[in-house]
């Protein structure tokens, strides 16, 4: 009886993966190219789409310019409820940090409509503008722009927008927040965007742009902001309930030019 014949790279892939459980760790840089050639006496050709199904597969992740990575377990974002970058990189085993690239106080006038609509802000407002990238283990997850109603907070510091946010406005601020309002979309990103979190220019991301509110009698609008979660770093979790009768539908289809 005649048996079935491997592939190569298959049979090649079985013994990377076990490589990857035996001798690596997430963030760990892989094996290149040119060594699984020599290593494992294949070709080129056969290394390249031996590695490029483990990418696939998630295994994997390709960094231009620098090489291929182990990669990273992805950071959970819940959908149902707010919690702290800080706590969610840590409970993913991760050290996280964060560069702080611009902190300002600016007139609302000078900022978006949008913006200004969305805080309930007269032009002669002063709002709080900051910029952060954040990171886990070193590696860039989130570029985070952000605007903050800053009669609500007025005496918030560089330091404490440099580190969690969350905790400073609850806990140094005595701000109590009920929550934001979401709206979540796949985008593909700049140049310069792409720049800021170390991936390729137009790599998929996800952007959230929210409204944040305190939990007073008006619900007051406390920020708003433009984040961008890098695709290949984060995933986002919602548990759904019971199946109900139609409803006015809370998502809607984009309308293109």
């Amino acid at each position: 009886m005649q048996t079935e014949r491997i592939p190569v790279y298959e049979r090649l892939n079985d013994r990377l993966r076990t490589a990857l459980g035996d001798d690596y760790r997430c963030g760990d840089k892989f094996l290149t190219e040119r060594e699984i050639s020599h290593q494992f006496s294949v070709s080129r050709a056969t290394a390249n789409k031996a590695l490029a199904s483990l990418v696939s597969e998630g295994l994997l992740e390709f960094r231009r310019g620098i090489g291929t990575f182990v990669r990273r377990d992805a950071i959970h974002y819940d959908v149902r409820s707010l919690v702290s970058f800080t706590e969610k990189a840590r409970a993913a085993g991760k050290v996280p940090s964060t560069q702080l690239i611009s902190f300002d106080r600016v007139d609302a006038g000078q900022t978006d409509a949008m913006v200004c609509e969305a805080l309930g802000a007269s032009p002669e407002s002063k709002l709080w503008h900051m910029q952060r990238l954040r990171l886990a283990d070193g590696c860039p997850v989130i570029l985070e722009r952000r605007y903050i109603n800053q009669s609500r907070c007025p005496k918030l510091t560089k330091a404490q927008a440099a580190g969690s946010l969350y905790h400073a406005l609850t806990e140094k601020h005595s701000l109590a927040i009920a929550g934001a309002d979401e709206i979540i979309r796949a985008v593909l990103l700049t140049a310069s965007d792409a720049k800021q979190l170390g991936v390729p220019a137009n790599s998929p991301a996800l952007e959230v742009v929210a409204v944040g509110f305190i939990d007073d009698r008006d619900s007051s609008p406390l920020w708003w902001e433009r984040t961008l979660y890098r695709g290949d770093q984060y995933e986002f979790h919602s548990r759904l309930g019971p199946i109900r009768t139609a409803t006015p539908a809370q998502g809607r289809l984009r309308q293109t030019k």
